[in-house]
């Protein structure tokens, strides 16, 4: 299977995500790890990319184009691939395009995961850590424990003005996405209104 997973932040990607590259037996590709991954390695454009980073700017395309192109012919995405997290733009999804196209190895789906911004925002606004085990709770879905309710935080990105932030970022950037990836016949919408389980029976029925 070859695919991309979209969504907006919140959405409830990792998760499924996690429940996906099992049953498909495939790697799960994030720019985050994708990065990570070539500057460990020490290859001339995991090299630079470190470099961007340590000056605090930003990766660009032709960088990230490179590196994801590097990705996709090592011998565990063979058989397949998820990406997460790339493409972001349409200028990236071409590349993408003409890249999997000289390898002859065409997207077989785009995974987009509906949630409505109000629930995204209710979800991500109740997170809350335990500093010590590092364990995520939601105060309305999963509330902590007794014994850890004082202590547990809200993390700085899961604050509602950073939520609003990212999700502009998504709706302006990657929302453009969905109209590109349908015209092409290979998106599958799926609502992420559900228990995870449902949900992961929805995006499998989706993809068969």
């Amino acid at each position: 299977m070859r695919m991309i997973f979209i969504g907006p932040p919140g959405a409830g990607k990792g998760t499924q995500a996690a429940r996906l590259v099992e049953r498909f037996q495939i790697p799960h590709i994030s720019t985050g790890d994708m990065f990570r991954a070539a500057v460990q390695a020490g290859t001339p454009l995991g090299l630079e990319a470190k470099a961007i980073m340590d000056a605090g700017g930003l990766v660009g395309d032709d960088v990230t184009i490179g590196l994801v192109r590097e990705r996709l012919v090592e011998p565990d995405a063979a058989g397949g691939f998820m990406l997460d997290g790339f493409p972001r733009t349409i200028l990236q999804a071409e590349s993408l395009e003409r890249i999997l196209g000289e390898a002859e190895r065409p997207l077989q789906a785009v995974l987009l995961l509906e949630v409505p911004d109000e629930v995204i925002v209710q979800r991500i606004v109740g997170r809350r850590q335990d500093p010590v085990t590092k364990e995520i709770y939601h105060l309305e879905f999963n509330p902590p424990p007794a014994e850890v309710a004082d202590r547990v935080v809200q993390r700085s990105d899961d604050t509602e003005e950073k939520c609003m932030e990212r999700l502009s970022v998504y709706h302006a950037q990657t929302a453009p996405l969905v109209p590109f990836y349908e015209s092409r016949g290979v998106l599958r919408r799926v609502d992420g209104l559900a228990r995870p389980d449902d949900v992961t029976q929805r995006i499998v029925a989706a993809l068969s």
